[in-house]
């Protein structure tokens, strides 16, 4: 004890107080590891499985293997298009697959496949070298980079660099071709995406080749020895321009369409209709895809896979066209063009096409371009549908009806056919004086004249005789309205065919008189081959237009080889519009195309007179003018329409052979309409003998 002034104070009190502090202290450590301890035992025991079960996950992922296309086959179920099989060696990688994983790969499969061919080797770029040079020295390429640049730019940014300036063409100018040969293989290895077959070889694969890469594929993953396909033209070059192409597996997916696709379960690498049938009915020849699921870890690696959809190909397409008589006709339309561009310095082209006017099924179209360098003839059916040329007299069977419906003329109505002179215009008038002509007359002898009134009539000028030299009273509307009438028809807008593109042809502009006047007789506006052949089938079918189509039926595949499947689609007929028109008007232009066929005096009688399959039809001459160095030369398309036979029509035909000189090949558009109906009849008469 110590005294402090007047107090006692106790030291040894003070000094108690410390441990018991230290006590309080280390207890409550205790409870705090306690606590932990017991945390770390709720996790171990309780959460354990579901933890490991985390570590262990694994991802199921889909893939879409592609399939065969379906067929394409004509009306009587002749194979067009096929797809011919071929050995192809794939490679799907795994997700996460690194670019030194794919030269390794390469390299192990050049023992066994062939990538040496002069077309591989030169397939390989500047690009592909740096990247392999790159993989093999990746330390040298390193140290080509400053400490500044390793340190401020991240690893894609240093191998860009060291692409764009680094590596140079002196370090890649002496690989061998085996080491191409390697890269080659390797650029295809490259295009493949995570878990989607990408082929890396299916050209020129020889049995030994498949059966060494089908024995090694355990030391090659991802590599598969399997079957391809290719399509295969059964007819050659017939009629190919309408069947159109597919895409190859390097094109992949149109760019321009790459959202289109990838939203209806595309792969980029996917083959694909790109023209023609191919493209329009992609949704039905594409099948549907063989999807494969995968189980991998969450670093990529596959650990199973399983089929989860069956693969079906493509659906069949049976198509309105008959192949015996497209070949007839394409020789038939060669020949005649090939014959006239001999003595025609400027005719290069001829088309002619035919459809079954009551339901619109186009049974043949051809359209073949004359080369005058090489002299060859070759087939350019496409322009049935795109090139549209001046008609001639060959719509005047729609100027006739377009002025019976309006008011203009009347049935049995008759001009005087004599030359017309507007005052400020050239004079106008026929071939030749015709003299006295009715409506069905002026078709079957094809005046002009009778149509010039008809149409000055119809934009309010009804003076007649036309006063020599006056001038005319027209109200633009006339040509606006014969133009509507026209478009009843199918002339000047689309005709619904089903294919990727068709032209509507050319509006002159000014609707004055003199300018209805050429439009009434088919030297105005331009249409195409489909568009007149859809006129004279209205014409034929009573007035109904109907759609022309490819496209007879869609069938399912069949497990039968050389069968074809169940139904799956039938395409009806399809009557866009029936011509605002009473039934005795079209009867009297229906007699008028028979009588240019069939009566004497007719414009088409030397050509088709005594034909056993009662033809009817409308002939056309149109005056044009092809410039050449600036120099203009006067020339003439020569067209033809019609139908047989003349009570039941079962066939239309257009022609048109444009750019031929003055009355140069006067028959060739005959030539060509009399030689697709002689073959369709012929055909048809052959076919029934044999049933």
């Amino acid at each position: 004890m110590r005294k402090k002034g007047n107090k006692i104070v106790s030291s040894n009190k003070e000094k108690s107080k410390l441990p018991f502090r230290l006590n309080i202290l280390f207890f409550i450590i205790f409870i705090l590891f306690a606590v932990l301890i017991i945390q770390l035992g709720i996790v171990q025991i309780l959460d354990g499985e579901a933890a490991q079960e985390e570590i262990d996950r694994t991802v199921q992922e889909r893939t879409k293997i592609p399939v065969p296309r379906g067929l394409i086959l004509d009306r009587n179920n002749e194979v067009i298009v096929e797809n011919k099989a071929r050995y192809s060696i794939t490679y799907t990688p795994p997700k996460g697959v690194q670019a030194e994983d794919r030269l390794k790969l390469a390299k192990k499969l050049v023992k066994y496949i062939d990538m040496n061919r002069e077309e591989d080797l030169k397939s390989v770029t500047f690009r592909n070298k740096q990247e392999y040079w790159y993989l093999e020295n990746i330390d040298e390429a390193t140290s080509r980079l400053s400490e500044d640049e390793l340190k401020d730019l991240d690893d894609v940014e240093q191998y860009q660099l060291l692409l764009k300036e680094r590596i140079t063409e002196e370090d890649v100018a002496d690989y061998s071709d085996d080491e191409l040969e390697i890269i080659a293989i390797k650029k295809e290895l490259d295009k493949a995406y995570a878990l989607t077959p990408q082929i890396i070889k299916n050209d020129h694969i020889t049995k030994e080749e498949y059966a060494r890469v089908a024995e090694h594929l355990d030391d090659l993953p991802g590599v598969n020895a399997t079957t391809d396909w290719e399509r295969k033209y059964n007819y050659d070059e017939t009629f190919n321009s309408f069947i159109g192409s597919i895409t190859s597996q390097e094109q992949g997916i149109p760019k321009e369409k790459q959202d289109y696709f990838l939203t209806r379960g595309y792969s980029r690498n996917d083959r694909v209709g790109k023209s023609g049938l191919e493209e329009y009915y992609e949704e039905y020849l594409r099948g549907r895809k063989e999807q494969v699921e995968y189980t991998t870890t969450k670093a990529g690696t596959v650990i199973d896979s399983k089929i989860a959809v069956e693969g079906e190909r493509g659906k069949d397409l049976v198509l309105t066209i008959d192949m015996e008589l497209q070949k007839q006709v394409d020789d038939v339309v060669s020949k005649q063009l090939k014959a006239v561009a001999l003595s025609n310095r400027f005719a290069n082209e001829a088309t002619g096409i035919a459809m079954n006017p009551k339901t619109g099924e186009i049974l043949a179209v051809s359209s073949h371009t004359y080369d005058r360098q090489t002299g060859k003839v070759s087939d350019t059916g496409y322009k049935a549908l795109y090139d549209a040329h001046p008609p001639g007299s060959t719509v005047k069977g729609a100027t006739v009806l377009a002025g019976l419906d309006s008011g203009a003329i009347s049935p049995n109505q008759v001009f005087y056919d004599s030359p017309i002179k507007i005052a400020g215009t050239p004079q106008m008038g026929s071939y030749t004086r015709l003299g006295a002509v009715n409506d069905i007359s002026a078709l079957k002898r094809s005046s002009n004249v009778y149509m010039f009134y008809t149409a000055l009539r119809m934009g309010g000028e009804y003076r007649y005789p036309f006063p020599q030299n006056a001038g005319v009273r027209f109200d633009f509307q006339g040509l606006l309205d014969l133009r509507n009438y026209y478009e009843q028809f199918g002339l000047g807008v689309k005709t619904g065919v089903d294919f990727p593109f068709e032209a509507t042809g050319y509006e002159g502009p000014e609707p004055v008189a003199g300018n209805a006047m050429h439009f009434s007789i088919g030297q105005y506006d331009t249409y195409t081959a489909l568009q007149m052949v859809q006129y004279v089938s209205t014409i034929a079918n009573d007035g109904y237009r109907v759609r022309p189509h490819f496209l007879k039926t869609v069938h399912d595949p069949s497990v039968e080889e050389g069968k074809l499947g169940p139904v799956y689609k039938s395409i009806s007929t399809d009557v866009m519009n029936r011509v605002d028109m009473d039934l005795e008007h079209i009867k009297r232009v229906q007699e008028g195309f028979r009588q240019a066929f069939q009566s004497q005096g007719g414009t088409g009688y030397s050509s088709w007179a005594g034909k056993s399959y009662s033809p009817a039809g409308k002939t056309g001459t149109a005056e044009t003018e092809v410039f050449v160095d600036g120099v203009k030369y006067n020339t003439e398309n020569l067209a033809l329409v019609g139908y047989a036979p003349f009570d039941e029509p079962e066939i239309a035909f257009a022609v048109i052979v444009p750019n031929l000189s003055k009355n140069g090949g006067r028959n060739i558009n005959h030539n060509i309409g009399t030689g697709i109906l002689d073959a369709y009849f012929d055909i048809k008469e052959k076919r029934a003998k044999e049933e």
